[in-house]
């Protein structure tokens, strides 16, 4: 089933497993079972086994699912097989710690490009990857293939770089400052805010 015939909610939770059985893989483990999946996401175990019955044949009953193959089946029915690049805006505290992380590298993504304004970031580097100057984003855009933006800056600059984003063809951003950003209705923004998900989970801890 092709990924643009998901429902909102099976896409949601099929990225939630996926999630799980990524961390699972990385802490050696090579099976997991639906009650396993359900402990680590809040999904009912019927729910996780009738949404990738949906798609194949998945699991061995008293065994649970082999982990490798069902990452590579639901990467492939999300349309996230293979990888794809990111280009990633401020190489401060944030910037330094998202490009070191393997939050995006675990799940097909990878940082292509660095770019900061400070002259005492740019030329330097971020593991292999060179920190550029923002102004080399236009040319750059096409040539590295950029799918996906992060935002790592001020909020004050953050529309800017969402507008330049937009002009460059990406339709995926990740926004990690504080502004509400606007963009046209074919380019998706996903909003970070570790405050906002502690106010979530505190309202059910306090309901």
């Amino acid at each position: 089933m092709a990924s643009d015939r998901l429902t909102l909610g099976v896409a949601a939770r099929l990225s939630r497993y996926l999630q799980v059985l990524t961390q699972a893989r990385k802490m050696g483990k090579s099976s997991i079972s639906s009650q396993a999946i359900s402990e680590y996401t809040g999904v009912n175990p019927t729910q996780i086994r009738r949404d990738l019955s949906g798609f194949g044949k998945f699991g061995k009953r008293g065994v649970g699912y082999d982990i490798d193959s069902l990452i590579e089946q639901i990467r492939k029915i999300l349309r996230t097989a293979g990888t794809h690049n990111i280009a990633l805006f401020g190489a401060g505290n944030l910037g330094q710690a998202i490009a070191s992380s393997s939050v995006f590298g675990d799940h097909g993504f990878q940082i292509s490009a660095i770019f900061d304004v400070a002259p005492e970031r740019v030329g330097q580097r971020i593991g292999e990857l060179p920190i550029r100057h923002y102004d080399e984003f236009a040319g750059i855009a096409a040539d590295e293939g950029i799918m996906v933006g992060v935002l790592a800056v001020p909020g004050d600059v953050a529309q800017r770089v969402a507008d330049d984003l937009v002009a460059g063809g990406v339709k995926i951003i990740f926004n990690y400052s504080d502004a509400l950003l606007s963009v046209p209705s074919d380019v998706t923004v996903h909003t970070s805010s570790p405050a906002v998900e502690l106010l979530y989970a505190l309202y059910f801890y306090l309901s």
